[in-house]
């Protein structure tokens, strides 16, 4: 599974190699808890185990890191 690299703090953002069949997104993981959000625009997609506190913080995480995240969705699906 490729990994965004860089991005501090607990959580590990991801994609899974088939991924590029749907639309731009991002898979979160801390633990056995996994999230996707969806990239344009910024939505949640999925969730497994997170609260909604948790949720928003990974989405300022997501939002913060949008241009790195987006970047590395294009290496990966191009």
């Amino acid at each position: 599974m490729p990994t965004v690299k860089n991005i501090p703090g607990p959580y590990r953002f991801f994609f899974y190699r088939f991924d590029c069949n749907e639309p731009e997104h991002i898979h979160v993981q801390r633990e056995r808890m996994v999230c996707k959000y969806w990239l344009l625009p910024l939505a949640l997609a999925s969730n497994d185990g997170f609260s909604a506190r948790e949720l928003n913080l990974i989405r300022i995480e997501v939002a913060s890191n949008l241009r790195r995240i987006l970047e590395a969705w294009h290496e990966h699906c191009d």
